[in-house]
């Protein structure tokens, strides 16, 4: 099946949906830990409902589902670190340490899959890290804002390497209603253990009628619709557009905090130049990374 113009359009208006996942968690006022809980709720509620009108099956072999609820602890971390990082800072701070991703997955995979260590990557996330030596050495006030955020690009990373090998055992629609139920029902048995938290006053578990309005954005717009328009994309976009067209999602994020939040979200200079640098490395990953396996003889 060929890409039409209307299927890259589509992609990117996907990226930045999730793009918009930032700016969506700083309007929201409940708190991170019970923001993720009803996004997941509300997301596996989503998906269940797709597939069944998909008529995809929801049966996973036990000792796979047990893998899969396993990778859902990872799933809520990324989500609570990230969402919190926007929250004590801003977006666009979350959104430069999410962009670590690559980085990290360029140091997991070959662990996790035991594979060659491929030095390109490497390469390019020692010039990430170059980039956030530039926004850490001035004057920046976010500095756990930023280091939540790159928190929140390991467990992403991390998690997509695992499901990466779990899609050739699962269908990819039952691995992400597994993965959301089980973060959805990790966050509910860890709510007596948080309230006891020092930082922590009382549960807030009423949304107001704003933050249920953007929850369901998040949850059905950002998660259970993109995800499946992404796969059904995937049938006649390239893997290597997709990849270029994901890195973007950080910088199509800081645009609409810019845009959404105004003065309030403007950095110092050294702070754009350090993202200018770590997303010039992740944008230019996948096209070094296809020039590089094209050159390899056919063996």
């Amino acid at each position: 099946m060929i890409a039409t113009t209307r299927d890259y359009f589509h992609l990117h208006f996907l990226v930045f949906l999730w793009g918009f996942t930032a700016v969506l968690g700083k309007l929201i006022t409940l708190p991170s830990v019970e923001m993720v809980f009803y996004r997941t709720l509300l997301a596996a509620a989503g998906m269940g409902v797709v597939m069944l009108l998909l008529k995809k099956p929801f049966g996973i072999p036990t000792p796979l589902l047990v893998k899969v609820f396993a990778t859902s602890i990872i799933v809520a971390i990324h989500w609570i670190a990230f969402f919190v990082s926007g929250k004590i800072s801003n977006p666009s701070t979350s959104l430069v340490g999410f962009a670590t991703c690559s980085f990290w997955a360029a140091i997991l995979e070959p662990l996790l899959k035991r594979k060659k260590i491929a030095w390109l990557e490497i390469a390019l996330g020692i010039v990430v890290l170059i980039g956030l030596g530039i926004i850490l050495a001035f004057d920046f006030k976010h500095p756990l804002g930023l280091l939540l955020g790159i928190i929140s690009g390991l467990t992403a990373a991390w998690f997509s390497i695992i499901n990466s090998k779990l899609v050739h055992r699962v269908n990819a629609y039952a691995i992400t209603f597994y993965e959301m139920l089980g973060a959805c029902v990790l966050i509910l048995l860890f709510m007596p253990l948080y309230v006891r938290l020092p930082v922590v006053d009382r549960l807030n578990l009423i949304p107001t009628p704003s933050d249920w309005f953007y929850i369901a954005i998040m949850a059905w717009a950002c998660s259970v619709y993109a995800f499946s328009a992404s796969i059904n994309l995937s049938k006649r976009i390239s893997v290597f557009m997709i990849q270029l067209a994901l890195n973007l999602e950080p910088l199509y994020g800081i645009i609409l905090a810019l845009l959404v939040f105004g003065q309030q979200e403007v950095m110092s200079w050294q702070f754009y130049l350090g993202t200018a640098i770590v997303l010039s490395a992740v944008i230019i990953y996948p096209i070094l990374k296809n020039k590089a396996q094209a050159n390899v003889p056919a063996q």
